[in-house]
């Protein structure tokens, strides 16, 4: 089901990120971004050239998104990279449950009081949580983070305080780099 004020349409040329990966993202217009809920992370039924599929879209933190074409969904919408491609966002309408990181599972299940919070958050905020986390770029910061954020739950906490998931204050987030 998916939220049909939430919709809009651009052409783009699908890049190839300058890592070397097989995969292609592309950036969304900003006024495709403006159309939907969040700046920060958000689950989007993406279509390519009448293709669609499930994605989770990225701040860019340029107040819009960017999206992962996996090198499967590249072909399957026969898009290719440089070349233009139609493309169709439409945000569900229920955020799907994130996938919780191994090691801040394993720290939630050592504490019983952050644990109870953080199912009584909502999916929202616990993706908010999993990207503050995740985005940190040392692994003594993501401990900490884990930590910090466990010590904020258990007291009861529901949002993660001071975090810009869409990365335009902080310039935590950005789309990749093309590959020229």
């Amino acid at each position: 089901m998916t939220n049909e004020h939430s919709k809009a349409q651009f052409t783009a040329q699908p890049l190839k990120p300058n890592t070397g990966q097989s995969w292609a993202f592309v950036v969304l217009p900003q006024a495709v971004s403006a159309v939907l809920a969040r700046r920060g992370r958000i689950t989007v039924i993406a279509t390519i050239n009448g293709y669609a599929f499930e994605a989770l879209l990225e701040p860019d933190g340029k107040k819009s998104h960017w999206l992962r074409i996996d090198k499967e969904q590249l072909e399957l919408s026969g898009a290719v990279i440089g070349a233009d491609a139609l493309f169709e966002v439409v945000a569900v309408d229920k955020e799907p449950e994130p996938e919780v990181p191994a090691d801040l599972a394993n720290a939630l299940q050592a504490s019983s009081e952050a644990q109870t919070t953080w199912h009584a958050t909502t999916t929202i905020a616990r993706l908010d949580w999993i990207h503050w986390i995740t985005s940190a770029k040392q692994q003594k910061t993501r401990t900490k983070r884990i930590n910090d954020a466990c010590n904020m739950l258990a007291s009861g906490k529901k949002r993660v305080c001071c975090f810009d998931s869409s990365g335009f204050y902080s310039k935590a987030f950005s789309a990749p780099q093309a590959a020229d």
